[in-house]
């Protein structure tokens, strides 16, 4: 009987060899998108002892560079760690500060991956930039001012009707709520959110978040009293008269002056 895998009839014999196998061993193409060795020549070592935040700094410096797309596969911990002269455990803390941002998307058993391109990460980079700096108050409040003054302009060109609505429904709430300070807060808040909304930049609006989260633990304090409150209430209604009508430099104004008054107060809570 003939050996069906060799065809031999006899297989005491030497006269019959076994056919050649096939070869099926393919060479296994690279992760399309494996950039591994141009970010980890980006990168470089840093200084012995470096802090995670350092880490986490050098990291978003690539990535906000503009030669990465969204969607690219970053290189493994220890390739970083070593790249950069760091342990993996700092590498590791730094990317989960980052993906806690919305910077990189951490994939358990495929990878690390970045989320979006440069201009989608500019909010983070500057959310990131504030949380683990030196927090200044004067600055934050100057900058916080800056910031409400330019909204209401813009509010005043840009806010469409259900936009001017929003903000005189909490307005009315503010005046609801003259005696229950809490409550007062919450609404005084939704006005200002409704007037960034109004504004119609992403971007300013997520930066002036920022700045305002950072200085909600005075800000929950600020207004201590009714007349307080009245004030607040007189001031936004100057706002709101003029985004109504659509008065962009009246707008800029009255919120400058309603900054002055709330910026004082926040900087005797710090004090």
């Amino acid at each position: 009987m003939a050996n069906r895998l060799t065809n031999c009839k006899n297989r005491l014999t030497n006269h019959c060899r076994a056919p050649a196998l096939l070869s099926y061993v393919v060479p296994v193409p690279a992760f399309p998108d494996d950039r591994s060795a141009e970010i980890t020549a980006a990168l470089g070592a840093l200084p012995a002892g470096t802090p995670v935040s350092e880490v986490a700094r050098r990291l978003m410096d690539l990535f906000t560079g503009g030669s990465l797309d969204a969607g690219t596969r970053l290189p493994p911990e220890r390739q970083l760690a070593a790249t950069l002269g760091v342990g993996r455990s700092a590498v590791r803390e730094a990317l989960a500060a980052l993906e806690i941002l919305g910077i990189v998307d951490v994939r358990p058993g495929s990878g690390t991956y970045l989320r979006g391109t440069a201009s989608d990460l500019l909010p983070q980079t500057l959310r990131w930039g504030l949380l683990i700096g030196q927090k200044n108050t004067a600055e934050l409040l100057e900058l916080r001012s800056g910031l409400e003054i330019y909204v209401a302009r813009l509010a005043a060109g840009r806010a469409s009707a259900e936009r001017v609505q929003s903000l005189a429904t909490s307005l009315g709430r503010m005046r609801a709520s003259v005696h229950d300070l809490k409550t007062f807060a919450k609404a005084d808040a939704e006005f200002h959110n409704a007037l960034a909304a109004g504004a119609g930049n992403h971007t300013l609006v997520d930066l002036l978040h920022v700045v305002r989260s950072l200085l909600q633990v005075y800000a929950d304090r600020a207004v201590h009293d009714e007349d307080a409150a009245r004030i607040a209430i007189d001031e936004h209604q100057a706002v709101f008269a003029a985004v109504e009508r659509r008065d962009a430099d009246a707008a800029a104004s009255a919120m400058a002056v309603h900054m002055a008054t709330a910026s004082a107060r926040l900087a005797a809570e710090s004090a």
